[in-house]
């Protein structure tokens, strides 16, 4: 509980001391030596009492302050409470964007690693298709070396028919998707072709 300052009146304390001072002035002995020291007792309290009072405004005017301070503090730390509140939903925010980001990034990766086995299966098949279609080819061209060595004369007419024979296969082939076969029926046109251009030339020869 703060205690409560009373203004001293203006002039009652000088004017009691200057009573008291005449009054010793009229007395001798021991009364006039204890009116003096109450008249300077008066003084000292007075200016005690002056001191306290300019400290209990000090004191208050620094009180005003300091509560008007904190209210400003109080306002600041509200404000940066919001502010730490709003960074934290921000931040959640994109810690669950990235989190997301992160899984669809991890799902195209493993369809991308998929897609790469798939098609890495896909290149390994066609190089051993690749590889049976050359086999096969080499097999077939030996085949036709070994024919037209030990070819007899055939008609023009029979050549040219085989040869159409040949395209009508190939088409089919194709259709079917039969590269293999379409490729030896091409070959074996191809063949044909060659006869008949040997033939050409011994005849203009």
């Amino acid at each position: 509980m703060s205690a409560t300052v009373v203004p001293l009146p203006a002039n009652s304390a000088s004017e009691t001391t200057a009573f008291l001072r005449r009054m010793a002035s009229m007395v001798s002995g021991r009364n006039g030596e204890m009116l003096l020291r109450a008249a300077a007792m008066i003084e000292s309290l007075t200016h005690r009492a002056m001191s306290a009072e300019q400290l209990y405004h000090r004191l208050q005017e620094e009180s005003t302050r300091n509560a008007e301070l904190r209210e400003v503090a109080e306002l600041a730390s509200d404000g940066l409470l919001r502010q730490i509140d709003a960074l934290r939903t921000q931040l959640a925010g994109v810690t669950d964007q990235a989190t997301t980001e992160r899984g669809q990034f991890e799902a195209e990766r493993a369809r991308f690693e998929a897609e790469r086995g798939r098609l890495l299966g896909l290149m390994q098949d066609a190089e051993a298709h690749v590889a049976r279609v050359t086999e096969e080819l080499g097999t077939l061209k030996r085949s036709v070396d070994e024919f037209n060595a030990t070819a007899v004369a055939v008609p023009i007419e029979v050549l040219r028919l085989a040869r159409a024979q040949f395209d009508f296969l190939s088409d089919g082939f194709a259709r079917n998707g039969d590269l293999i076969s379409q490729a030896m029926s091409q070959i074996g046109g191809c063949a044909i072709d060659q006869v008949l251009a040997n033939k050409a030339a011994e005849k203009s020869a």
